[in-house]
């Protein structure tokens, strides 16, 4: 069956989250004045995405709120468990201004998008808050190239659930079997998306290829000039997938 939509993945897949976090907490913590209680600024940049890790997957689970998780990775950075909420939600406020700064795309989503704008149509599938995701889409200027923008904080389901996946595919009315979902997590992208019977394909950015074995499920990429191969697209960019 054609694969008639592509459903993306917002951060490390068309927007570069890592490297903007890691800018934006360096420059947060230096004004903060917290560096003083770490080693190096990498040890206290590690430590912030273990502890945004650690929140994000309570998030996943169901175990807390999209508020909640940002104002606990707060207090347990910061090791003061007692900030009010409002404390910590503008310890949190301060930190997005530095890591707004740093925002960008991947230099491979343009020329993938244009490539595929007039054969597939296009929506985006976030673990994150329609909120926060829109905003990002518009200041990126990538927003309007897709016709749904579903997020977890609002669909009440998260990835690798598969009815995440499936209301993405309600919301282009069209079997999972025409749609294809690219991301950039192994298991919560890849393997999820796969197991929902859409056509997965997952972006490897860099930063699995020496921790995890490649799901079987997920054609992998090492960018996206390799999915038009993929999707069958008839357009001269691109190249076929070396991983299969």
């Amino acid at each position: 069956m054609d694969i008639r939509a592509v459903v993306w993945d917002v951060d490390d897949t068309l927007f570069d989250y890592t490297s903007a976090d890691r800018a934006g907490m360096r420059g947060h913590l230096a004004a903060e004045g917290l560096l003083a209680g770490y080693a190096s600024v990498e040890e206290a940049l590690t430590r912030w995405r273990q502890v945004t890790d650690e929140q994000w997957a309570r998030f996943a689970a169901g175990e807390t709120t999209f508020e909640e998780q940002r104002r606990d990775r707060v207090r347990v950075f910061v090791g003061e468990p007692a900030l009010t909420d409002a404390e910590a939600d503008a310890w949190f406020q301060r930190y997005l201004g530095h890591y707004e700064g740093a925002w960008a795309l991947f230099p491979d989503v343009l020329p993938v998008l244009e490539a595929l704008a007039t054969s597939h149509r296009h929506a985006v599938l976030s673990n994150s808050s329609l909120t926060v995701q829109e905003r990002k889409l518009r200041v990126l200027g990538v927003h309007d190239r897709f016709e749904a923008i579903l997020c977890a904080a609002e669909l009440g389901v998260s990835k690798p659930q598969a009815a995440a996946f499936l209301a993405a595919c309600e919301a282009l009315s069209l079997p999972p079997q025409q749609v294809a979902y690219v991301g950039d997590h192994p298991e919560i992208d890849g393997r999820g998306a796969a197991e929902a019977g859409l056509l997965s394909v997952w972006i490897d950015r860099g930063d699995w290829r020496a921790t995890v074995d490649p799901p079987s499920g997920p054609h992998r990429i090492m960018s996206l000039a390799e999915l038009p191969a993929i999707l069958g697209a008839d357009t001269r960019f691109g190249a076929p997938s070396s991983f299969g």
